[in-house]
């Protein structure tokens, strides 16, 4: 039996079809590249261009590859962007989710781990924050993420469909072993960004906001390296297969990190300086979000092999290293 695994070829994505192949499972790619790269996916890895909200598409491959698990990537997810553009997020994550989900159903697919977000919690006044903290998303992004919650979990009460939803803190970093990591032009990921103007992609870096409410007044973040992400999604997956019931994980270290400390972490990794400019606040960004991962530790088998900033500003240099381009104009 094969994994759907939809945004394959995407930044996240691309990592958790290296997962499954150095696992030994079958994996069948779906993603319309429209952020994606196809260079991203092995070669040896069955790929079908298109959308999750093409039910004949969808339905189709499930049926050819004979799909008995899905691992949902497939999404828009820049929170400024979705501000601008709430119907274009409500669209591609909301009801091509929904679209998603029925094909599935239809075609027996009885295990679905969905990729969601912090941003669920909106402004959240815990740190640590719990998974059965309120959810009351400040932006588009995160509310079409919790949309999509709400769809599966009624989905699963009423088909019987078995379900993890996964809840993504600050995922940073590339594989240690540079097969894949982060190659979008245009990325908004903080890390990243710092990488970029390391390297003299990007002429500078803007930190939005100084007056929060933070040890440094710079908004903090739970970062977690996208491989021990990616090793979430099979200890899910795993849990499924022996018999897991319907679960939501935060996806994080319990541990936060500053702007300002991002900033010195790739300094120091790199050992480079770049020029910094402090901005205005920007919209949608809560002053912290910090996972508490007790469930996720006390009831999957995941230990993280990464929980450390400079470990994950390190990799993420190196694959930054490797691409070609050079940023002239605009900045983080």
């Amino acid at each position: 039996m094969t994994i759907l695994v939809t945004g394959g070829a995407g930044y996240i994505g691309s990592h958790m079809v290296h997962e499954l192949l150095d696992a030994g499972e079958q994996v069948v790619v779906l993603d319309n590249l429209s952020t994606g790269f196809r260079f991203l996916v092995p070669s040896s890895v069955s790929f079908v261009a298109g959308s999750t909200g093409d039910n004949e598409l969808v339905a189709k491959t499930i049926a050819q590859y004979r799909v008995s698990a899905i691992i949902h990537f497939a999404a828009s997810l820049i929170v400024p962007e979705s501000l601008s553009n709430p119907l274009g997020y409500y669209r591609n994550n909301t009801m091509n989710t929904c679209n998603l989900l029925g094909v599935a159903i239809e075609a027996g697919v009885k295990q679905f781990i969905f990729s969601s977000t912090a941003a669920v919690y909106g402004n959240a006044t815990a740190a640590p924050v719990r998974e059965d903290a309120p959810t009351a998303p400040i932006s588009p992004y995160g509310s079409s993420k919790l949309m999509s919650e709400i769809i599966l979990h009624d989905a699963g009460k009423a088909h019987g469909l078995r379900f993890v939803v996964l809840r993504y803190f600050n995922v940073a970093g590339a594989d240690p072993k540079l097969r894949t990591g982060q190659a979008t032009a245009s990325a908004t990921h903080l890390i990243k960004v710092a990488c970029e103007a390391a390297l003299g992609k990007r002429p500078r870096i803007d930190v939005f906001g100084t007056d929060y409410p933070t040890p440094d007044g710079t908004c903090m973040r739970d970062y977690i390296h996208v491989s021990d992400l990616a090793r979430a999604h099979s200890a899910a997956l795993a849990y499924l297969r022996r018999g897991g019931g319907n679960a939501t994980f935060n996806c994080g270290y319990g541990q936060g990190a500053s702007v300002l400390e991002v900033i010195d972490a790739v300094r120091r990794v790199s050992g480079n300086d770049f020029p910094v400019q402090i901005a205005d606040r920007r919209a949608g960004d809560p002053p912290m979000l910090v996972a508490n991962v007790d469930r996720i530790r006390a009831t999957l088998d995941w230990r993280p092999q990464f929980q450390d900033l400079d470990t994950i500003v390190a990799h993420a240099y190196a694959w930054e290293k490797r691409l070609p381009g050079k940023r002239v104009t605009g900045a983080a």
